[in-house]
């Protein structure tokens, strides 16, 4: 029995329809997901997230890609308030972010223009119940993202008045990560997990749990300890994950997880 805490985000099989890939997650024991807003916008798709048994724990959108933080003209708000509507119809909890790229700005000033563009969108989902979130993401998504490492996601977070997705795989060489962590998982809504092969350059470069080098148990130690609560959600992609097979990686690192949090006692 896969431990009720692990999430499958659908990026691993995201050219599958996502009545597919929710009876994947059902079939390997899986009991939530996370949805790419993408694969959401056809009433078969909705449906089918709507009466599966397995939940929705979050969506994940693509904000200011329209396209960036500088030169948007408001696609931004209009395509987050359509996905909200949806998270809401779905029934899924929370939203997590990619902001879109600074353009010319200062870090400084583009956290001041996220924070204004999203707070119509930060109003419309406390009225539906859903949790907006920003990610931790790699210097390499500069051109769809301004927030690279966990103390910086987490300031801009306290900027908008949103909360924090937790990236493993962008923050776990960083200094006083369990400082971090600790500034951090109060504002979190969700922890995403993979692994790290050294000597991979590729982008994205994902690994099952266990066949790289971040050290998972003690940093998943640490967030336990630390008191998070919410769902662990494997987003696995990349070559290692393509030559594997996406199933087949998602099934190994499930069981991978699980076993780690059963450990844990989570």
């Amino acid at each position: 029995m896969i431990h009720p805490r692990v999430s499958l985000h659908q990026v691993a099989v995201i050219d599958e329809p996502t009545a597919a890939f929710l009876d994947f997650c059902r079939s390997i024991g899986v009991q939530h997901c996370t949805l790419a807003a993408p694969r959401l916008q056809s009433d078969t798709d909705r449906a089918a997230a709507r009466d599966s048994s397995v939940r929705i724990g979050c969506i994940n959108h693509l904000f200011a890609v329209h396209p960036d933080l500088e030169r948007d003209t408001g696609a931004a708000v209009e395509g987050l308030l359509h996905t909200i509507e949806l998270a809401r119809e779905i029934g899924a909890p929370s939203i997590y972010l990619l902001t879109g790229g600074r353009g010319a700005l200062s870090w400084e000033t583009a956290a001041q223009r996220f924070a204004d563009l999203i707070a119509p969108c930060r109003d419309a989902a406390q009225k539906a119940g859903v949790a907006l979130l920003v990610e931790n993401a790699s210097p390499l998504n500069a051109d769809i993202h301004m927030a690279h490492t966990l103390p910086d996601a987490t300031l801009l977070a306290r900027i908008a008045g949103i909360g924090v997705c937790v990236e493993l795989h962008a923050c776990w060489t960083e200094a006083m990560l369990r400082d971090n962590l600790a500034d951090a998982l109060p504002l979190a809504g969700l922890v995403q997990v993979s692994d790290y092969v050294l000597g991979d350059r590729s982008t994205p470069c994902r690994a099952v749990p266990g066949d790289g080098a971040i050290p998972l148990e003690a940093i998943l130690r640490d967030v336990l300890d630390l008191g998070y609560r919410g769902l662990f959600d494997l987003e696995l992609v990349g070559p290692r994950i393509a030559a594997e097979g996406p199933r087949e990686a998602c099934t190994r690192s499930a069981r991978y997880l699980s076993d780690m949090l059963d450990r844990l006692g989570a």
